[in-house]
C-alpha cells in the first residue's frame, strides 16, 4: 500500500486540480482493490464514498461541488479508520487530513458578499 499512499499524496500535494481525472479513477480503483477485504468498521463507506467519486471523475463534466464533498467525507473517514489501523496508522492519517483539506473551500476565493446575503432564488417556469 506504500505506493498507493505516495502516489497519492503526490497528486494531492501538486494538487488535485492538476491531476487528470482519468489518473484520478485509475488511483480510486486501486484504492478500491486495496480496500475491498478489509473488515474495519467505516471501510465500507468509504468504499462506497471512493465509487461515487470515481463515477464523477468518469464523467465529462465531474460536479467539482459533488468532488469537493466526496474528498472531505473521505478525508474524515479516513482519519477516522487510521485509529483502528495495526499499520500504516501515520500515513492513513496524513491522506486523511490531506482529502480533507482538499475538499474544503479554498481559502483564496474572495467571500461573494452579495451572494451569500442573497439566496438562490427559485428557477422561473417558461
Amino acid at each position: 500500500m506504500a505506493v498507493k499512499f505516495a502516489g497519492t499524496m503526490n497528486a494531492i500535494n501538486r494538487g488535485l486540480d492538476e491531476t487528470k481525472p482519468a489518473r484520478g479513477a485509475t488511483m480510486i480503483e486501486d484504492w478500491e482493490a486495496a480496500l475491498a477485504d478489509v473488515d474495519v468498521p467505516g471501510a465500507k463507506g468509504i468504499l462506497r464514498d471512493l465509487a461515487s467519486l470515481r463515477k464523477q471523475l468518469e464523467k465529462d463534466a465531474p460536479d467539482g461541488d459533488r468532488v469537493h464533498d466526496l474528498l472531505h467525507r473521505l478525508g474524515a473517514a479516513t482519519t477516522k479508520i487510521a485509529e483502528k489501523s495495526d499499520k500504516s496508522q501515520d500515513k492513513l492519517r496524513a491522506l486523511g487530513e490531506a482529502l480533507t483539506e482538499a475538499g474544503e473551500e479554498s481559502p483564496d476565493e474572495e467571500e461573494d458578499a452579495a451572494a451569500a446575503a442573497a439566496p438562490k432564488r427559485a428557477r422561473r417556469k417558461a
